[in-house]
């Protein structure tokens, strides 16, 4: 019995491995967006993870940075005001709820895509909310997200005085 619990873990693990490979996050992606004169269009449709798909766009795409918007319903979103004495996010859950903005970037950070984004949500009161994007999941109809690409590659890294992540740009020379 325990062989077979090892064998069945070994085999999710492969499983897991593999499904991230370059070929997997393209075909994951398949049908979600398109090419523009400026970067991209990408239309997400229910259960889709807004920030996990930007992440794989990076990728699949190999954008070396860029500016987002995005509007759509959402299932699920969440928002974190950063506590800089604990040095972590309170984060906040709304359902059902329209997004009526998103704006952020795309940048690096250790080789992995790191997506910045905050956002404004109301509900069906139209009673509004808005922060730091943690998470999103979209409802019924879409979310429309409109990448501009920039030409130079970005970077995060923490910044040692308020250890926090922000973004670096390049140094003149």
């Amino acid at each position: 019995m325990k062989a077979f619990v090892r064998l069945a873990t070994f085999g999710a693990l492969a499983l897991a491995i593999t499904s991230v490979t370059p070929a997997a996050v393209a075909q994951d992606l398949k049908g979600k967006y398109m090419k523009t004169p400026t970067g991209y269009l990408m239309v997400l449709r229910r259960g889709d993870n807004v920030l996990q798909n930007l992440e794989q766009l990076a990728q699949a795409e190999k954008i070396p940075s860029a500016s987002f918007t995005g509007i759509g319903f959402m299932s699920e979103a969440t928002f974190g005001f950063y506590d800089f004495a604990r040095k972590q996010f309170d984060p906040k859950t709304f359902r059902n709820v329209e997004m009526a903005n998103m704006t952020g970037s795309i940048a690096w950070k250790e080789g992995k895509p790191s997506i910045h984004a905050h956002g404004t949500v109301t509900d069906g009161t139209f009673n509004g909310a808005g922060g730091h994007l943690l998470g999103l999941t979209v409802g019924t109809g879409s979310c429309e997200v409109t990448v501009v690409v920039h030409p130079e590659r970005l970077e995060r890294f923490v910044d040692p005085e308020i250890q926090a992540n922000v973004l670096g740009l390049p140094q003149p020379q």
